[in-house]
């Protein structure tokens, strides 16, 4: 009779990883990545192992592999996670090629500038700032800017202090 393995080994808790799986999954669809990529991405950032197959993710996601396919295209397309090949094994791997896509995403994608300039037309549509909702657009405006402002000094900083952690 096979045993099953613990959820728990090595300090490691397989039901908290994929409680952890789910919940930032859904925050980052929440943030406008598909949820399947996200599933699919956290899945690559929980791995032990440096490369997956579709069978892997998709069995740690309960999904199969085919569900999965859209959501590696989806990944790749964004240079997060490449295909390769793996001696011996006819199904492609896949490996995660950088864990800073978080900073990268911020500060590359200026989604905090891009909001600011489309709360700019907003403000010019709605017929300026002397009117009631023209001033609550200028103040979102206003934050969007100040975050997009700040935004290279705060990843600096991060970076100054992951460099001084790291041993």
């Amino acid at each position: 009779m096979a045993t099953q393995a613990s959820p728990v080994s090595d300090g490691r808790n397989e039901p908290a990883v994929s409680l952890f799986v789910e919940r930032m999954a859904m925050t980052l669809a929440e943030g406008g990545l598909p949820r399947m990529a996200a599933r699919v991405l956290m899945v690559m950032m929980t791995a032990e192992q440096e490369t997956l197959t579709a069978a892997d993710i998709g069995t740690r996601l309960g999904v199969s592999p085919a569900a999965v396919s859209g959501a590696v295209r989806y990944l790749q397309q964004f240079g997060l996670i490449s295909r390769e090949p793996a001696a011996g094994d006819r199904r492609d791997h896949f490996r995660l090629l950088d864990t800073t896509w978080y900073e990268d995403s911020l500060v590359t994608e200026g989604i905090y500038h891009r909001l600011a300039e489309v709360s700019a037309a907003g403000i010019t549509a709605l017929g300026g700032r002397d009117t009631i909702s023209g001033h609550r657009l200028e103040e979102m405006r206003d934050f969007f800017q100040f975050v997009s402002d700040q935004m290279g000094d705060l990843l600096d900083a991060w970076r100054r202090h992951k460099h001084e952690r790291t041993p």
